[in-house]
């Protein structure tokens, strides 16, 4: 019999989406550990706020080289294979990077961390299609995305709150554990893969990585998705890293274990990431994009008007993770 997919409520199904929320933890936890320290490690390392900010641009960097690298891997030896061991190295070296006594030796495992994690979101997508229901997969896909807003938020606050105490090593050893328990966990939930075979076991030959992506390369809507992605990422990351400077100066002057609490607008994204995949499934994705786009624009144009008001975060928050729904 043909397998067409876990229905939801079924045990398989509960167990993947669980294991997939935990790996997106693993994931973004990590990626993102550093934005919250970012002042104390410019003070602590002797570097400027700029140079500080590249330990998180050297890790989403790493993850944006590795994630098409990974899709090979993974077509080769398997989905799950495949981001268990990105997740398990990127593991290990999110513990080695608080031993960084220069800034050069941080960025590098940094970028080493990122090229590892890219395993998670160059699979995850794929692994879901394959394994769910086909009129399931986007509100199962908007259940992973609440998994990465989750992570995100849990680095960032709990990076924040320890590095008060210890400072950023301390911080950033406090998220490396956290996630090393939640890749135990996914480990332990993903189910085997029964929707795909993996290359090195498959009669047939696959066509070449190239030709794979030759088709979407030349397709101008794959180019403007691929922008949306490129630009909506960017200037997120760039927000949260330029707001926790400017909360920690003057006028504002707050303490360092209240910042991170900003990123409790991630919460925002973490409710809106479902119900985005349900009505993308009901209505279309493109009206759902388009009003989630306009959302995000809207509140950051709010934001930006005084420098001096309340930063408004917890709207642009859901409309960009609707967006990546």
């Amino acid at each position: 019999m043909t397998f067409s997919g876990h229905a939801p409520g079924s045990r398989e199904y509960r167990r993947l989406i669980v294991g997939l929320f935990f790996a997106g933890i693993a994931t973004f936890a990590q990626l993102y550990s550093a934005q919250a320290v970012l002042p104390q490690i410019s003070s602590d390392l002797s570097v400027s706020p700029a140079t500080a900010a590249l330990s998180v641009s050297a890790a989403t960097l790493g993850l944006a080289l590795a994630v098409i690298p990974w899709s090979v891997v993974a077509d080769r030896i398997g989905r799950v294979p495949a981001m268990a061991t990105g997740v398990l190295t990127a593991t290990v070296l999110g513990l080695s990077a608080p031993l960084s006594g220069e800034i050069i030796t941080l960025l590098s495992l940094r970028f080493a961390e990122g090229v590892a994690l890219g395993a998670v979101p160059a699979v995850a997508l794929a692994y879901l299609s394959e394994e769910v229901e086909a009129r399931h997969a986007a509100a199962a896909a908007g259940s992973y995305i609440a998994g990465t807003t989750v992570g995100g938020l849990l680095g960032r606050i709990a990076s924040g709150i320890v590095g008060e105490v210890g400072g950023w090593r301390a911080g950033i050893l406090s998220v490396a554990l956290m996630c090393a328990l939640a890749a135990a966990l996914f480990l332990w939930l993903t189910p085997r893969a029964r929707g795909f075979v993996p290359g090195r076991l498959r009669v047939d030959r696959d066509p070449g990585i190239l030709e794979k992506l030759r088709a979407p390369l030349r397709s101008s809507l794959q180019w403007a998705l691929y922008a949306q992605g490129f630009l909506l990422m960017g200037a997120f990351v760039a927000v949260y890293n330029y707001l926790g400077f400017h909360l920690s100066a003057e006028p504002f002057a707050l303490p360092a274990w209240l910042v991170p609490l900003l990123f409790l607008a991630y919460l925002a994204g973490t409710a809106s990431s479902p119900w985005a995949g349900a009505l993308a499934s009901r209505i279309g994705r493109f009206p759902v994009l388009g009003e989630f786009n306009r959302s995000m624009q809207h509140r950051l144009l709010r934001a930006t008007v005084s420098a001096r008001r309340r930063p408004r975060r917890g709207c642009a928050s859901r409309g960009f993770c609707g967006a990546g729904c």
